[in-house]
Parts: structure tokens; C-alpha cells; sequence
């Protein structure tokens, strides 16, 4: 009810424990709280908080317009509501090395388990686009340098997002890799891989984990968890495929409004009142004030 009981700092110590197991850790993204439930619900061992998604959410491109505020008053919305840890998309760090300082410990407020910092130069642009540049090896250092000396909770998790491997080949991304886990990161997120080789060979490069992301309509393909799994990744984003999946729905459900009149034909593939009741945990509020929970769903069409 209302909030998670376990506390931020809980859920980064689970965070590392898990990824210090070398399994697969599996962080679909959620376009909003209820979504964060849901992900939960489903038993998958993480949150994402994209940034493309929070981007779209307010109508906006993802160049990052969205501000330090924006971004982590959504995850502290999205992290209090789930059990599992939420790991935030910071873009770049919403500014110079100091400004990222001061993002990690945004981000620590916020209650979530970690964020990624990128190599980009601004304005950023999605990972998987034309005409993306990044920034030298000592500016890309210092931003991930600043994070890990400004976070407060040594658990925190601090993943370097590098987007070399677009720009300038798969021996440069390996190289910039290795000088980011040398510069402190926890894991390396490692953007728009080709293929399953291309992975494992950043995987095999570095000590530190490996993150995957398994974006719809990118350069890389969309692996299975077992062929990540078993080329040494121990993270997987699905970033956008929530918003995706529901805007795609509201937009031909708003077409056979229009032709129809009527959205009796998309009732079927509706969440029921029943089914968003129980998400919200509705019943558990009852516990505080019997006053808020004296209804009965009987009577109510279930489809």
C-alpha cells in the first residue's frame, strides 16, 4: 500500500548482490509508476527509467531537453512504488563533471538504485540515430570520475554509457570501455552493439558488467535473454517497449473510436477495473480507513 517497504538503500545492496551473481538482471522500462508495478508483478528483477520514454511522455524529442528536475522527480515517483531497484537514464549528467556530481546525489534522493551517464555531445541524441558525436577521452573520464567521487551510498551504481561504437568502430568502443571501468564505473553500457560477437567481445574486454539494450527499431538485433545470457551480459534494458506497446494500442484504439463510435470492440484487450483495483492494491487502503474501501465491484461488466 502507497509506497514500497523496503527502503532505497535496500534495494541497491539487492541491486549489487544480484549483479555480483552473474546471472542476467532483467529491467524492462516503465512509462510510469503503475508500469512499475506491473514490471514487478511480473517478476522481473529491476526497473528502467528511460530517457527517450520521459522525453515522449512530456512530447518532446529525445536531444535532452528534459531537465535534472524533470528526470528525477519521475523516478523518485516511479521508484517509491516498486520493491525492485529502478536504474535512471541521466543522459549526460545534465551538464560539466560538477553537474554530474550533483545529479548522482539528485539520484540518491530520488531513492533509485543507479544511473547511467553517457559520452555524448550535446544536445544527445538516441543511441541507435545518424549523426550522434561523442566526446574525447578525458571529458567522457572526467564526467564518470565526478559521479562515482560525488555518490554518498557506496552501493549506489554508477553505469558508463559509451556510444563510440557508432562513431568510431568496435576498437575504439572497446578501448573507451576499458578507460571507463579503469575510471571507477560499475558496469559499462555499451550503445547499438551489431551483433551478438560485438558483445561479447566488450564483455570479454572488461571486468566490470556488461549492459544490453534490446531497443525495437535499432541496429541491434532483438537477442533472447539466453543468447545475452550466454555471451556474458549481466544486464538488460528494454527501454522503450512499455510506451511503445500502449501508444501503439491507444492509437488504433482512437481509429475504431472514429470509424465506430464506440470502443466496445476494444474491450477485450482492456485492463479490467478488477485488475487495476488490485494493481493499485486498492483493498490495502481499507486497512487505514475503512471509509476508502467499502464498495463492491459486483454488478460491474468484467468485460
Amino acid at each position: 500500500m502507497l509506497f514500497s517497504t523496503t527502503t532505497p538503500t535496500a534495494k541497491r545492496a539487492a541491486f549489487r548482490a544480484a549483479l555480483s551473481s552473474g546471472d542476467l538482471l532483467r529491467l524492462p522500462g516503465a512509462f510510469n509508476p503503475l508500469s512499475a508495478r506491473l514490471i514487478q508483478r511480473k517478476g522481473f528483477e529491476g526497473v528502467y527509467v528511460s530517457g527517450a520514454v520521459l522525453a515522449a511522455d512530456l512530447g518532446l524529442p529525445d536531444i535532452g531537453l528534459t531537465t535534472l528536475t524533470e528526470v528525477a522527480g519521475r523516478s523518485a515517483q516511479i521508484a517509491r512504488v516498486t520493491d525492485l531497484p529502478v536504474l535512471v537514464d541521466a543522459d549526460t549528467g545534465f551538464g560539466e563533471p560538477l553537474n554530474v556530481a550533483r545529479t548522482v546525489q539528485t539520484m540518491e534522493d530520488a531513492g533509485v538504485a543507479g544511473m547511467h551517464v553517457e559520452d555524448q555531445v550535446n544536445p544527445k541524441r538516441c543511441g541507435h540515430l545518424e549523426g550522434k558525436a561523442v566526446v574525447d577521452e578525458a571529458t567522457a573520464l572526467r564526467r564518470i570520475r565526478a559521479a562515482v567521487d560525488a555518490r554518498r551510498d557506496p552501493d549506489f551504481l554508477v553505469v558508463a554509457r559509451t556510444d563510440v561504437r557508432g562513431v568510431e568502430g568496435m576498437d575504439a568502443a572497446v578501448q573507451r570501455a576499458k578507460q571507463l571501468a579503469d575510471a571507477g564505473a560499475d558496469a559499462i553500457f555499451a550503445e547499438a552493439m551489431a551483433d551478438l560477437a560485438e558483445f561479447e567481445a566488450i564483455c570479454a574486454a572488461v571486468d566490470v558488467p556488461i549492459l544490453a539494450n534490446m531497443t525495437e527499431f535499432g541496429r541491434s538485433d532483438l537477442f533472447t535473454h539466453e543468447q545475452l545470457r550466454d555471451v556474458g551480459v549481466r544486464i538488460v534494458i528494454h527501454p522503450v517497449s512499455l510506451l511503445r506497446l500502449a501508444m501503439g494500442t491507444a492509437d488504433r484504439a482512437l481509429d475504431d473510436l472514429v470509424a465506430t463510435g464506440s470502443l466496445k470492440g476494444q474491450v477485450p484487450g482492456m485492463q479490467t477495473r478488477a485488475q487495476l483495483y488490485d494493481l493499485v492494491d486498492y483493498a490495502g487502503y481499507g486497512d487505514f480507513d475503512s471509509g476508502v474501501y467499502d464498495f463492491s465491484l459486483e454488478g460491474n461488466r468484467s468485460r
